[in-house]
Order: structure tokens, then C-alpha cells, then sequence
């Protein structure tokens, strides 16, 4: 068995080596940290009884080379530091201490396990029986004891050098009223894409690369929301499967870029390569956010692997049963829960949101389920501890924080519910807008609501607008064309006979479902999604694009695709509708060239100083305006609004009052053409049409329509009128 050494000298495995430096070391900064001529560590461990640093050789290396013995306890930090240790350098933990899981406890210092603090982890898990902290099989399950050393499957953790020339980056700190979001995923986005070197595809580099820069910059694209880039865990189940967790939200790794998207190396220079990307995508002035998962692990549950926390001390770092600690509060769906109650546990988030923006240079961040971070007892607390501390730090709180506001936990469904400070995927905006163009009962009040930023959610919280993130699609769910084309999920290649995913999800495919060569039917489809992401870029608050919607990009009736690291997922750039995509780029920059389309302030629905037209009013086919009674009916289908460009009540940076052309919207979502009479005189001398869904019209310089005359509008369809 592997020597212990003492603070005064290092010993070799059977060998005794060239004596090396050690000293007590300090308990700040947490994790491996090189100063040029040695390398303090620390990682807190409450309960435990004792810590082993291990370093190994190679990183699929059988047993640790050497074995540090710590001996100083700060605080519950454990910390040593190591002299004439280099960046590069492959280390982890073997922790001592009881195995109780009755009482939570599950030290078992034969399984490695990972820093979680490491800047770096080369390899990944090797799926065996060793990485679990009891015996498989054995009829006491996990109340069993595994003597089975785990070393050889774990990844290690990497010393890192965090010296990077940024030659002067700056966040392009794109304002939320101007900003464009585009949800991507760091291999599906880039490895079909031919224009790309092959050994570059699916990786930051490729992300960084000029030509994905042209594509989002004549795109419109101004903040890239990646999913999780932090390492993550392939389930065990899934590899038996032939399957993979290709989305990523299984962390492990909480300050580590996965290294399987690094195509220069996986021993620091994955950290490298991000940093490139985020400097290539800033001079482009377009933002990086980063999807995080904070809200769990990927040790799931009991019955889950010991990997990093369960071994470091399961008790701090999880949510447990009170009337079982053995058993894990799970809020997420995933078999556990962080507790961030745990001031330690609450440190490491936020250490890591720190390290991400100043470290990496990220923009913001997206939290996933981040409701379960709000929970204090099983209540949601939007006053948690989390929130608190994150407005009051000058760092976090400066950058771009979106929630996705629900979790699996009673209450978890908390739209509209954070604080200010905060954006929020709008899950109501989506299923509004997509019950409003399948034709399904839907009121014209909540249509409205959705169209002019949610104030319903968040006008009474001192929130703005940009509290509300749109979108009609995103990576859980069905695509855009997807959306269109199909009324069912087609989930069978998950391998769970199509029992997961969403069975309800507001589409309609026209009247066949999945490919068809029926003309009138790929018409009625095409119309459909400029319908979708007409409404999208017109309405107030932030859009939020899934990458590949802008030119139709099919998961073949896949809504959950998390386990499709394939053809299913990738974006297959061979087959993109240009026609669409042109469409696409028009309309967004058409929405960015006009602030009536993204104001910073909410309408207020009274006329102008000076006139008795205002900034807003909605609008009958008749050219009348909509009665109340007529807001809260069921089965609502058609609907006009006047955008008043003359009624932003905004100023520039510059402190100019901020004007534009005034604009009429028409939409129908009725399977008949409807005559609409446009606005009298008084709000506009002259109308040009400048968008027409039916038409695949988009065009500054419209078609001329005075004011008061008539305009058909075709069945499911949208036009848009200007008035300079």
C-alpha cells in the first residue's frame, strides 16, 4: 500500500524520491492554485476525518504516484502547498471519515474523488463498479461498504496556469432592450459544418472560427446562450444504451470547461481555448452566457456513484431527508439537490460565477431550474439566501442573470416570480403564442399581455420589459419546424418506448404528420413558422432564438433529445432553407433597426403630450377599438395593434429622445381571409405595407395604403404596416 507522507517530506509510491518541499499552505482560494513556484490546495470537507492529495502520472493512471497526508484543518478547509508543482499536473482526494449513509454520511477513502474546485479535468468517467461507494448487488445496497479501489475510471483534476493575454477584452455589455439571443449547443452548432477544418468541428475553436463569426454577425445575433459547458457526466444508462447526455446538464465540474469540446488538448489547454473563443466572439461585440446547472450534481441519488461531493461530505454539500438522511431532497428530477444553505456549499456557487466572469470573461449566465436554488426549507423563497447574495456582489451582480423559473419541487412553477434584477425564460409567452397560431382557445388578453412584455408578470415588481426572455422553441422541446410539422413526440430513439419527454406541446402539423410532399400543406408550414418568429421579434422583451430555427432545422418529431449525440441533434447545415433563413435575417434586423419593437419602458396606453393619440391601442377588423368584453373571449382569433413611434417615452445614452415610424400589426390567426380597416389620419398619413407572412414579404419600402382604406389580411397570416 501506498506510503502516507508528512508535512516535511514527499514520498514516492514503494520508493522513497527526492525530498520535496511542503508547507502548511493556506485555506484561501479553495482549489489548486499555482503562483509560479508551487501550488497550494484546498478543499473544504466538514465532516471528515482525514484528507489524501494524490497525484498522478497519467490520466488514465491505475494509483496515485505520490500520497500528501494533510494535516492542516482551517475553518473545515483542508490545505497543503506543494512546492515544484507545475501546471499540468493530475491530482484528486481520497477522503476519510465515517460511512453512515442512516446518517448521511458516505467517506469511503477508496474512490477517488474529483476537486471541485479543479480549473481543469482531463478524461472522463469509465463507467465500472468501483466508482460506487457500496457494492453493486449486495442485498443491503447502498448501506453496503466497497473496498474496490476506483482510481482507474475517474478523471483527474489538472493544475492550471491561469495566465491568458486578453489584449484588452471588454464585454460588449449589450444593453437587454438591444439584445439578441441565440441558443446554442458547442458541438451540435459547428460539427456537420463544412466550411469548418474537420479536426476543428464541435469544439470553442470552432465557435471562435470566422466563419460561424460572419454567419451570427449577418445573422443579427448578439449574445450566444451556450448549453452546459461545464463538465458533465455521461449516465451510466445511457452508455449501456449506446446513448450519451449529450445536452450536458449532469455537472460534475463547476469551474472546468468540458474538455470534449477542446480541440488542443485536455491538460489545461481546454481552458486555453476557451478563453480564445470568448475573446474572438467579444471583438465581434457579440456576448457569451454560459446555461449553468447549480441545482444539482451528477452523483445522483443513493444509489448514485461517489465522484467528488458524495465522498468529499455527502452530509454538507446535499439536500437530505430529514427523517432519513440516507435519502436525498430532490427538487430537480435528477436524484439530488445542492444545498446552498450550506454557507460553504453557497461559497462554491458564487466562487464559480466569479471565476467564470473574471477568469473567462463570460457575459451571464442562464440558471438552470433555478428554482430549486431559491428553496429554503420545500417552499420556493424568492428572498433565499442565493438571491440575497448575489445582488449585493458587485461582480455577479453586474452581469446578464436569467432564470429558468421552475423545478420539479411542490410551487416549483415560478414565472414571474424573481427578483429585480433578473430576466426569466417566459414559459407563458411560449404556450400563449403557440395555442395563438394553432388556433387553439386562447383570449385575446392574454395574447396581448405576451405581445407587449408580460406587465401582468412583471410590471408591478419594478421590473422592465427585458424581465421577460420569449421564445417559441428551445433545446427541451420540439424545433421551430418541428413546431409545424408534427402533433406527437417520435421519441423512440431515446430507447424509452416514447414515454418521455412532453406528450402536450401546443403544435400542429397542418393536417399531416412529419414529411409530406403535399404542396399546400409545406406552404401552410413555411407561413406558420414566419408567423412564429414574426411574432417573436415583434413583441417587447428579449428574443430568444434556437439555433437552427432561422432555417428549419428538423429533429425528425424529437422533443427531447438529450441523449442524441447524433444526426438527430446536430444542425445539418446542407439542408437549410435559405429562402427561410433569408426571411429570417431581414426580420431581425428589421426588428433591431426599430425601437418600437424593444422599448426599455412599458406602454402606458394614454395618448401622447400634445396629441389624443397613444402610444398603444388595440384594434377590430372594423378599424373600432377591441371592447373589454371582447378581451376575455375564449376563442379569440384576430387582432390589431398601433404602435405609436412617436410614444417610447425613452432617451438615448446620448440623451436624445428616442422616435421611430409608427407601426400597425395585423394578426390573423383565422383560417379566413379578413378585411381590416387601417388607423384614420390622425395617426398616420400614409401606410406602406412592409411585411406579409402570406407573401414571404419583407421590405423597408412597402406597398402604399391610405389612411382609413382596407387591407385583406389572408387566413394565418401576419402583415405589418409603417407610417413613417
Amino acid at each position: 500500500m501506498d506510503k502516507l507522507i508528512n508535512n516535511h517530506a514527499l514520498e514516492e509510491s514503494g520508493n522513497v524520491s527526492e525530498n520535496k518541499a511542503i508547507y502548511p499552505g493556506k485555506p484561501y482560494p479553495l482549489g489548486a492554485t499555482w503562483d509560479g513556484k508551487g501550488v497550494n490546495f484546498a478543499i473544504f470537507a466538514e465532516n471528515a476525518t482525514g484528507v489524501e492529495l494524490c497525484f498522478f502520472e497519467s490520466t488514465n493512471g491505475q494509483t496515485e504516484t505520490y500520497k500528501i497526508k494533510i494535516e492542516e484543518v482551517t475553518h473545515h478547509v483542508w490545505h497543503v502547498y506543494v512546492l515544484d508543482i507545475a501546471p499540468g499536473q493530475l491530482y484528486n482526494y481520497r477522503i476519510h471519515g465515517p460511512y453512515e449513509p442512516s446518517q448521511g454520511h458516505r467517506f469511503n477513502p477508496n474512490k477517488l474523488v474529483l476537486d471541485p474546485y479543479a480549473k481543469a479535468i482531463a478524461g472522463a468517467v469509465q463507467w465500472d463498479d468501483a466508482l460506487f461507494g457500496y457494492e453493486l448487488g449486495h442485498p443491503e445496497t447502498d448501506l453496503s461498504f466497497s473496498e474496490t479501489d476506483s482510481a482507474p475510471f475517474l478523471p483527474k483534476s489538472v493544475v492550471v496556469d491561469t495566465q491568458f493575454d486578453w489584449e484588452g477584452d471588454r464585454p460588449p455589455e449589450v444593453p437587454y432592450h438591444d439584445a439578441i439571443i441565440y441558443e446554442a449547443h458547442v458541438k451540435g452548432f459547428t460539427i456537420s459544418h463544412p466550411a469548418i477544418p474537420e479536426e476543428m468541428r464541435g469544439t470553442y475553436a470552432a465557435l471562435a472560427h470566422p466563419v460561424t463569426i460572419q454567419y451570427l454577425q449577418e445573422l443579427g445575433v448578439t449574445t450566444l446562450e451556450l448549453q452546459p459547458i461545464h463538465h458533465f457526466v455521461d449516465d451510466r444508462h445511457l452508455i449501456e444504451k449506446g446513448l450519451t447526455n449529450y445536452w450536458g446538464y449532469n455537472t460534475l465540474g463547476f469551474f472546468a470547461p468540458d474538455a470534449r469540446y477542446s480541440s488542443s488538448g485536455v491538460m489545461g489547454e481546454q481552458v486555453r481555448e476557451f478563453k480564445e473563443m470568448v475573446k474572438a466572439l467579444h471583438k465581434a461585440g457579440i456576448e457569451v452566457i454560459l446555461d449553468v446547472v447549480y441545482n444539482h450534481t451528477a452523483e445522483g441519488n443513493h444509489l448514485g456513484p461517489t465522484l467528488s461531493f458524495k465522498g468529499i461530505d455527502n452530509a454538507s454539500y446535499y439536500r437530505l431527508t430529514e427523517e432519513n438522511p440516507r435519502f436525498y431532497m430532490d427538487y430537480t428530477g435528477t436524484g439530488n439537490t445542492l444545498n446552498v444553505r450550506m454557507p460553504y456549499v453557497l461559497q462554491m456557487i458564487m466562487d464559480s460565477l466569479r471565476y467564470w466572469i473574471t477568469e473567462m470573461h463570460v457575459d451571464g449566465f442562464r440558471f438552470d431550474l433555478a428554482a430549486a436554488l431559491a428553496r429554503v426549507l420545500h417552499e420556493t423563497d424568492r428572498l433565499g439566501a442565493f438571491f440575497s447574495i448575489i445582488h449585493q456582489d458587485p461582480i455577479i451582480s453586474q452581469v446578464k442573470l436569467i432564470a429558468e423559473p421552475w423545478d420539479m419541487g411542490e410551487d416549483g412553477y415560478q414565472v414571474g416570480k424573481f427578483p429585480p434584477g433578473w430576466a426569466e425564460w417566459n414559459g407563458m409567452y411560449r404556450d400563449c403564442v403557440r395555442d395563438y397560431w394553432r388556433g387553439a382557445e386562447s383570449k385575446l388578453a392574454e395574447f396581448a399581455q405576451r405581445f407587449t412584455g408580460s406587465p401582468d408578470l412583471y410590471k408591478g415588481d419594478y421590473r422592465h420589459p427585458t424581465a421577460s426572455i420569449n421564445f417559441i422553441t428551445a433545446h427541451d422541446g420540439f424545433t421551430l419546424h418541428d413546431l409545424v410539422s408534427y402533433n406527437e413526440k417520435h421519441n423512440e430513439a431515446n430507447g424509452e418506448d416514447n414515454q418521455d419527454g412532453e406528450s402536450d406541446n401546443n403544435s400542429w402539423n397542418g393536417g399531416v404528420e412529419g414529411p409530406t410532399d403535399d404542396p399546400q400543406i409545406l406552404a401552410l408550414r413555411a407561413k406558420q413558422k414566419r408567423n412564429f418568429l414574426t411574432t417573436l421579434f415583434l413583441s417587447q422583451g428579449v428574443p430568444m432564438l434556437l439555433a437552427g430555427d432561422e432555417w428549419g432545422r428538423t429533429q425528425q418529431g424529437n422533443n427531447n433529445a438529450y441523449c442524441q449525440d447524433n444526426e438527430i441533434s446536430w444542425l445539418d447545415w446542407s439542408s437549410a432553407d435559405q429562402d427561410f433563413l433569408s426571411f429570417t435575417r431581414k426580420l431581425i434586423h428589421f426588428s433591431k433597426h426599430h425601437p418600437a419593437f424593444h422599448r426599455r419602458r412599458w406602454f402606458q396606453g394614454v395618448p401622447i403630450k400634445g396629441s389624443d393619440v397613444e402610444d398603444i391601442a388595440w384594434y377590430l377588423p372594423d378599424g373600432s377599438n377591441i371592447p373589454d368584453d371582447s378581451w376575455e373571449e375564449a376563442f379569440a382569433k384576430s387582432l390589431a395593434v398601433y404602435l405609436n413611434g412617436k410614444g417610447i417615452r425613452c432617451v438615448d445614452y446620448q440623451n436624445n429622445k428616442i422616435v421611430d415610424d409608427s407601426f400597425y400589426l395585423i394578426f390573423n390567426a383565422h383560417d379566413e381571409p379578413i378585411s381590416y380597416v387601417l388607423p384614420k389620419e390622425k395617426n398616420g398619413q400614409e401606410w406602406f405595407k412592409v411585411l406579409d407572412t402570406h407573401e414571404n414579404y419583407l421590405e423597408e419600402e412597402g406597398i402604399a395604403y391610405p389612411p382609413g382604406g382596407e387591407i385583406l389580411v389572408p387566413g394565418r397570416s401576419t402583415v405589418v404596416l409603417k407610417c413613417p
